[in-house]
């Protein structure tokens, strides 16, 4: 039993106190000023934290309705990614171990991943849970569960004034730029995506401006040179006509200078297919996600500057994802580098815009089921992993590969020592196993998940599936304004459903997405088409390495 003053102390009630030493007047006039003071600096140093977290503030700054909305899908990047590359960073750039990304200064909680049909989503449904706020399936392109269409926010956003535009390192018509601005039941539909993206769909055209690869998909098969659709349409020249603004290699794009010599609506398709890892990428002939993403913002800027109505953009650092199916962690850390750029690189123009801008960055999924750590021998493992063996790599896997597929002399196996393992990748205690192997390989894959196994397990990093996983994703935000950046932590701080994250978006721009579903209806969305054009309705998917049955979804 609790004795009387348990039982006091239990119910906060006041007790007798005993009689004590006394404290002077004056000596109480020193703690009551010291007080004040260390609740002042305290009051400061709160504010100052308070302050950097959503930007500086600017005493011009609009004080209409205005907005602008850049939103950041980092594909693929699970918070193993953040961990390997700030270690990486660190170490190739001799940072103190308090360095941090500009992502991990701006973390305010995270996403649940999975889809309607499934615990481990793919890109589409993880993509049209942003864009539509709603649950779908594996595979489906800006439709629900029952695969009927529904209304996009950048659809929503360019019927409601605002310009549009998207950004992406893979090919446009791919998940998840596609999510956003088409509406087909299946991913591989991509030649229907490339319609839908330059207006051939109820709506007509929402997408004023679009940078990315893929021209592949833009370009009929009869093309000699990268032309892959069935149907023997040549988008690009029926876009031009139209008066789009066409741009095509690197020249073209610096004549855009960065933005400001755009002509809107612009169709910018750098590369056949992907642009190349950050890796392996040539400067002279590929411009940076950084370079593409101040591009974009700066024309969408300009183009409204004059308007009482902002933009949303979508910029997506694609190929994180792709570098995390190959098992590639050496391809990996410099994609979340060159993604940490374009995210600083528009964070500064939130703070020099005078438009309230909102900046949302996250992952649909993560991918590889990457670990910072690996068991390499049977005894009991060290605690380390070394991030200089990433270092020593010049170029991914996927490139090696294709160096060692294309070489057909009769000096292979040197070449495969000296060219590839030793210089491209910085292998230099390889087997003469090794070296057999890589050389007799046909199989492209094979030979790409050899090189990256090769890399990761010198490097002690531990991956557990070539596929997604159903791990949670960080969220990150900032905005250029107070109240903008509370509206933000009350909605999205903490965990949420992916789906939060769409529905956040629409309501910060008043958007009315039910409406936008009305009106998309009647888009021509199922495999029917593709299947008539193609004679048959298996198809080779190579997001899923496999024969999809088009009339069975």
């Amino acid at each position: 039993m609790a004795t009387g003053e348990d039982t006091t102390l239990l119910h906060n009630s006041r007790v007798k106190k005993q009689a004590g030493p006394t404290v002077s007047r004056g000596k109480k006039k020193a703690v009551v000023v010291t007080s004040l003071i260390v609740i002042a600096v305290l009051t400061l140093f709160i504010h100052w934290i308070d302050q950097s977290a959503y930007g500086p503030g600017k005493s011009h700054r609009s004080s209409s309705n205005k907005k602008n909305l850049i939103f950041f899908v980092t594909d693929g990047m699970g918070p193993a990614s953040l961990s390997l590359t700030r270690s990486f960073r660190q170490y190739v750039d001799g940072l103190p171990i308090n360095d941090t990304l500009q992502l991990d200064r701006h973390l305010i909680g995270s996403s649940r991943t999975r889809s309607s049909d499934s615990l481990v989503t793919d890109s589409a449904a993880g993509a049209t849970a942003f864009s539509c706020g709603l649950k779908s399936y594996n595979g489906a392109i800006g439709v629900d569960q029952f695969k009927s269409p529904c209304g996009t926010i950048l659809e929503a956003a360019k019927l409601e004034g605002l310009l549009t535009g998207l950004v992406v390192t893979t090919r446009i018509t791919d998940a998840t730029p596609a999510s956003f601005s088409a509406h087909a039941d299946y991913r591989i539909q991509e030649d229907l995506i490339a319609l839908h993206q330059i207006g051939e769909y109820p709506l007509g055209p929402v997408v004023d401006l679009i940078i990315g690869g893929g021209r592949t998909h833009f370009y009929p098969k009869s093309d000699p040179g990268f032309g892959s659709r069935t149907d023997g349409r040549n988008l690009i020249k029926e876009v031009q006509k139209r008066g789009w603004q066409y741009v095509s290699d690197r020249a073209e794009f610096d004549a855009l200078q960065l933005g400001k010599n755009v002509s809107l609506p612009l169709l910018a398709l750098l590369a056949d297919n992907d642009i190349p890892f950050d890796l392996d990428r040539d400067e002279k002939v590929y411009p940076s996600l950084e370079e593409q993403t101040m591009t974009a913002l700066t024309a969408l800027s300009e183009a409204t500057r004059d308007s009482d109505k902002g933009f949303f953009l979508l910029v997506e650092g694609s190929r994180i994802d792709h570098a995390g199916h190959q098992n590639d962690p050496s391809a990996q850390v410099r994609e979340v580098l060159a993604f940490d750029k374009a995210f600083a690189a528009a964070m500064e123009f939130a703070d020099n815009s005078d438009v309230e801008t909102i900046l949302i960055s996250t992952s649909d999924h993560e991918t590889g089921g990457l670990v910072t750590a690996r068991q390499v021998t049977k005894e009991y493992p060290d605690y380390l992993w070394k991030p200089e063996v990433l270092g020593n790599s010049s170029y991914s896997g996927e490139y090696a590969k294709r160096k060692i597929l294309n070489y057909h002399a009769d000096d292979k196996l040197d070449f495969v020592r000296h060219e590839v393992l030793e210089r491209d990748l910085g292998i230099t205690d390889y087997t003469e196993e090794d070296v057999a192997e890589l050389a007799s390989l046909k199989d492209s894959e094979a030979i790409q998940y050899k090189i990256n196994d090769m890399i990761s397990f010198r490097a002690q990093i531990g991956w557990t599936t070539h596929g997604h996983s159903a791990v949670d994703v960080n969220i990150y935000a900032y905005a250029n304004e107070k109240n903008a950046w509370y509206d933000i932590l009350d909605h999205l701080q903490g965990n949420h459903e992916n789906t939060e994250i769409g529905q956040y978006m629409a309501k910060y721009l008043g958007l009315d997405l039910g409406s936008v579903t009305e009106k998309v209806n009647k888009t021509k969305h199922s495999p029917d088409m593709a299947v008539k054009e193609l004679g048959t309705s298996e198809v080779y998917d190579e997001n899923y390495h496999k024969l999809i049955d088009l009339q069975g979804l």
